[in-house]
């Protein structure tokens, strides 16, 4: 198989995984119906612009058709930050102010317009083959890099403000989702820079067998990106559970300021009460648990709660609740009259809800595994 064959090739079974994904998102049943909407647009105008991989001569009748496709990409970057935001915000809307994304899309085919969807045949392909001179496209290709990075640095940052949020309320010790996505933004990111490779190459060297590889390259790590992100959607099609948007993380809400050495009376009697209610009632066995529920509970604020944990404790909710869930699993570990019990059972007694997550956390707070601490001398 030669080259351009195997550019085909991976680029035809990229583009047939892209639909399939896109119609296995627009079909699922699932709570964030909005947020499939936005990736299967993210992903379908992705499969448009790879189609660039295997349309060799356009006819001269399309050329319109072609070049508004060249627009489509201008869209890419504004679609994966709105899905960014859907997942990680569960409230999150979308409103009319979200259209002006749009500006640079509409801004080219207005361009477009005038240079080449109300032009003869003729004079469209002559500007079309003299397009990357055009001091305007110059413009609009530097624009398309600044809001591709400005909008996967801001999808990063969200990303990372919700795994806070997330740790701040949450003690469900299953963040893969957020995790996942994480990874998949840094894909789309990398793939991102195959693409700069290549048009620093076609504006420095022009068209060349290196050309052709780096094309090559660039269709096979879309390739790659799909079927991951595949595999993703099939493994956990519930997606992503996302965060209330109305929760901040607590650097946010209160000055930035160490407690002082000497906590008041008043902290010491509430971090005590919240300790013999931790011990006595046992809150954390429910695997949901979140600081909200935790506040109610004990008739506090969730603002003074989330205060008085983070900052006067220094742990996140997350750590805060798993400590007891680990101290209650070596509990149960070390009873000799539950030695019945097997590893699964245990951490689903404790609060968690798989066994990687428990192990992970058990080894980061005793230092070993669970089934060895059960096993180890008293």
């Amino acid at each position: 198989m030669d080259q351009s064959h195997f550019l085909e090739l991976t680029s035809y079974i990229g583009i047939v995984l892209v639909i399939f994904l896109v119609v296995f998102l627009l079909t699922v049943k699932t709570q964030n119906r909005f947020s499939n909407w936005l990736l299967a647009l993210f992903l379908f105008l992705c499969a448009i612009d790879a189609c660039k991989f295997i349309i060799k001569d356009v006819p001269l009748h399309l050329l319109s058709f072609q070049a508004f496709r060249w627009t489509l990409v201008y869209l890419v970057p504004a679609s994966f930050y709105l899905y960014v935001s859907s997942v990680c915000f569960e409230n999150f809307r979308f409103k009319p102010k979200h259209l002006l994304h749009a500006i640079p899309f509409i801004a080219l085919n207005l361009y477009y317009l005038i240079e080449i969807y109300l032009r003869n045949s003729a004079i469209k392909l002559q500007f079309i083959n003299g397009i990357n001179r055009e001091p305007v496209m110059h413009f609009f290709y530097l624009l398309f890099e600044v809001l591709f990075q400005v909008y996967f640095i801001t999808s990063f940052r969200l990303i990372k403000r919700s795994k806070t949020v997330y740790l701040e309320n949450y003690a469900d010790p299953n963040n893969y989702l957020l995790n996942a996505l994480h990874k998949i933004t840094i894909l789309y990111y990398a793939l991102h820079f195959i693409v700069l490779l290549r048009w620093l190459v076609i504006f420095t060297i022009g068209s060349s067998e290196f050309i052709k590889w780096i094309i090559t390259i660039d269709s096979f790590a879309f390739l790659f990106c799909t079927s991951w992100y595949l595999f993703v959607a099939l493994h956990k099609p519930e997606f992503f559970r996302g965060v209330n948007s109305k929760l901040e993380s607590i650097k946010e809400t209160l000055p930035i300021e160490k407690p002082s050495a000497a906590i008041s009376e008043e902290k010491q009697q509430q971090m005590e009460s919240l300790r013999v209610f931790m011990q006595t009632k046992e809150p954390y066995l429910n695997s949901s648990l979140t600081i909200q529920d935790l506040a109610e509970k004990i008739k506090m604020p969730v603002k003074d709660l989330s205060t008085l944990i983070n900052l006067y404790m220094d742990k996140h909710f997350f750590d805060f609740i798993n400590e007891y869930r680990i101290e209650k699993a070596k509990e149960l570990l070390r009873d000799p009259f539950q030695k019945k019990l097997t590893i699964l059972e245990i951490l689903y007694k404790v609060g968690f809800n798989s066994k990687s997550s428990f192990s992970t956390s058990f080894k980061k707070h005793t230092g070993t595994t669970p089934t060895a601490f059960r096993n180890s001398p008293l």
